[in-house]
């Protein structure tokens, strides 16, 4: 009997939600007029966490509402909030728990977090859809093809990066993809590239942001003898690893540690902060704020 690779769909087993994202300057009365806002059209909040910036006096707020009795359509709702948004000067964005980001994988050759996420996706733990994977390097082809994924492999031909990563942006449209996700994708990416895509692709590092920056933090680690060595996931922007942090995690190394087992201990690292990574985004749980990010539980 032939294997069957689709992934579980999780999000199918609940009823559908409504997420709300909230950043505005801090002042009384918004968490009433949000969760009365819901009240007034028959919603049920299930989930509300907020967070006050009292530097920068701002606030931030997520509130997760059950949409079975809400009597709005869903392409009424921004509409009908726009006027509490306007009163608090919200910048805010609403998705809904059902509705599945198409996230475009982009690897080089270390397999490992290309593997993790695939599995994840495979077996329901990501509730996302993973339509194509996408790498300078044909070494994962195979792999691809058990996940019953399409591979793409663009190779950089004679060092022209601008046209290899114009088709890597024509093969992600042409998925229709939302999230691009560098699972330890090697090459830089363009401002121009970074800019289309904004908030929407997730990196990994190998090292404990912003020490180590740029290439073989592993090696500089080790030439200055650190006693922890750490991963961050971020969103890509024009300036090589310094995007808003989502994620990250660290891990106790000694003198006796060699580079290759900063590697091995930092890989175990990258796969889980990666993914943490990702789950937080698609779940709607990341509000960016300016170099930062406000990461909801």
């Amino acid at each position: 009997m032939a294997a069957d690779h689709r992934a579980l769909d999780v999000g199918s087993l609940v009823s559908p939600t409504g997420v709300l994202l909230v950043a505005c300057p801090d002042q009384p009365g918004i968490i009433a007029a949000v969760a009365s806002f819901v009240a007034a059209h028959g919603g049920n909040v299930i989930d509300l966490q907020q967070h006050t910036d009292h530097t920068d006096r701002a606030f931030f707020q997520r509130v997760e509402f059950e949409l079975d009795r809400f009597d709005l359509d869903r392409p009424s709702i921004p509409a009908a909030f726009a006027p509490v948004a306007d009163e608090f000067d919200m910048a805010w964005s609403l998705r809904f728990s059902d509705d599945r980001q198409r996230v475009g994988l982009l690897a080089s050759k270390e397999p490992h977090c290309l593997h993790d996420l695939l599995n994840r996706w495979r077996t329901g733990e990501l509730d996302v859809d993973i339509p194509v994977v996408v790498s300078n390097h044909a070494d994962h082809a195979d792999t691809a093809s058990w996940y019953g994924v399409a591979y793409e492999h663009l190779p950089i031909a004679e060092g022209d990066n601008a046209a290899q990563e114009a088709k890597i942006d024509a093969t992600l449209r042409a998925h229709d993809v939302g999230v691009v996700v560098l699972a330890r994708y090697m090459q830089i990416l363009s401002p121009a590239f970074c800019e289309a895509w904004s908030g929407r692709i997730i990196n990994i590092h190998h090292s404990f942001l912003p020490a180590f920056q740029g290439a073989r933090p592993y090696h500089q680690a080790h030439e200055r003898g650190v006693k922890l060595v750490g991963v961050t996931a971020h969103y890509a922007t024009a300036q090589l690893d310094d995007g808003p942090i989502i994620e990250q995690d660290v891990i106790r190394v000694s003198h006796r540690d060699d580079v290759e087992d900063l590697r091995r201990k930092g890989r175990d690292l990258e796969v889980a902060v990666l993914a943490r990574a990702v789950r937080a985004h698609v779940s709607h749980r990341v509000l960016v704020y300016g170099r930062r990010t406000v990461v909801f539980d």
